[in-house]
């Protein structure tokens, strides 16, 4: 599978959370679709994440989570629900709230196997 296939499967994958995600009366705004290596890099080097993101091939994003409220939510056991029915998409799609070294709760990838 190509680069682009793969690409083309993730962003499909993130609109249908989107839409689970207003479903159960959240909402959401973009944080960060794309990440150039540079920029990459530097977050690496800062310790706020890695040098071979999946954000530089285009397969990562980090979403901004409100709740019915419009409080927004950093609580991973509140991004949980939404985590899992993520991964529940496909079977290299991960989330960020199960990453042992840094926590990323806001963050959705398809690995690029």
């Amino acid at each position: 599978m190509t680069l682009q296939q793969k690409q083309a499967i993730f962003s499909k994958n993130v609109a249908i959370l989107i839409n689970h995600v207003y479903d159960m009366d959240y909402s959401v705004t973009f944080a960060e679709a794309w990440r150039s290596p540079e920029q990459a890099a530097i977050y690496a080097k800062e310790g706020k994440g890695i040098a071979h993101s999946l954000h530089t091939e285009r397969l990562a994003i980090d979403l901004n989570l409100f709740d019915p409220n419009g409080k927004y939510v950093e609580d991973k056991d509140e991004w949980e629900k939404f985590g899992t029915y993520w991964k529940s998409l496909h079977e290299h799609n991960r989330w960020g709230g199960d990453f042992v070294h840094l926590v990323d709760s806001n963050h959705v990838e398809m690995q690029n196997l």
